[in-house]
């Protein structure tokens, strides 16, 4: 081959060579920018979810995490002992007979003991005793539980009750996980500011079914948990299960609610664990 041609192919191809160095950071991004279509989307926030994180928070639930609570309810005296993902639900009272009665729902199941003995339970009663045990420190520790695994929330939007703002969240069940009330159904109203559960209203089935509507007051903040008392409200336009609890707070500022009874909670303290 002629040199001069051997000259002029070198030439040719480094300024080729120099050209695709000039334009390679250009496939680069370009490529960068074109979307992976192999990859899932990622989610969308669930504003429900964020607003309970909060409320949690703001009630103090990093401390009841690992922490015994103490309250007196009506006649019985209940300790909840929380370990982590453990938990010990006690009930303790004295029967008509004079008998001193001990509850326990945990992690295990349920057990009872009358004046120290352990005593066999029916299938029935166990089923009965299983409801306070369980909805007692449910309430009285809310939203403590809210992302329970079993739990479902759906945001309803905002709303004004009682001239202040609040998120409505709707709770439903998983019935794998869920408990025997799985099919229950709550409304919760968390106030947009301040990240706490104001209002409740739930649904429910046992007992011929009914609803009922809850609205917190004397607040107070014990050992870095926020507890609250409840007056304990019932409507005539929502007398089943599957009426529609979430107009509770409509017939609330039309005063269409009639108190049943109120929810107070008394020596109430809180052990850090």
């Amino acid at each position: 081959m002629p040199i001069q041609v051997l000259h002029y192919l070198l030439s040719t191809l480094s300024a080729s060579f120099m050209r695709l160095r000039l334009f390679l950071p250009f496939l680069f991004v370009f490529a960068a920018c074109e979307p992976d279509e192999s990859l899932p989307e990622a989610p969308p926030e669930n504003p429900a979810q964020t607003i309970v994180d909060r409320a949690i928070a703001e009630h103090g639930g990093a401390v009841l995490d690992y922490a015994v609570v103490e309250f007196d309810f009506r006649e019985f005296h209940y300790t909840i002992t929380r370990d982590g993902g453990m938990y010990r639900y006690e009930r303790t009272f004295t029967d008509s007979t004079g008998a001193a009665i001990h509850d326990v729902l945990d992690n295990k199941g349920i057990t009872r003991t009358v004046n120290g003995e352990p005593v066999t339970l029916t299938p029935e009663e166990t089923n009965r005793m299983a409801t306070p045990l369980n909805s007692v420190p449910y309430f009285a520790l809310l939203p403590y539980n809210l992302n329970d695994a079993a739990v479902q929330k759906r945001y309803l939007g905002e709303v004004t009750l009682a001239g202040e703002p609040y998120d409505k969240i709707e709770v439903t069940f998983q019935q794998e996980g869920g408990g025997r009330d799985f099919d229950d159904r709550f409304i919760y109203w968390f106030h947009r500011d301040h990240h706490t559960m104001d209002y409740l209203a739930y649904a429910f089935h046992v007992d011929d079914g009914g609803t009922r509507f809850r609205e917190a007051y004397n607040v107070r903040t014990i050992d870095g948990v926020r507890f609250a008392d409840y007056h304990n409200f019932v409507s005539d336009s929502l007398q089943t299960p599957d009426d529609p609890i979430e107009q509770y707070d409509t017939l609330m500022e039309q005063t269409e609610l009639e108190l049943l009874s109120d929810i107070v909670l008394e020596n109430v303290t809180v052990r850090p664990r």
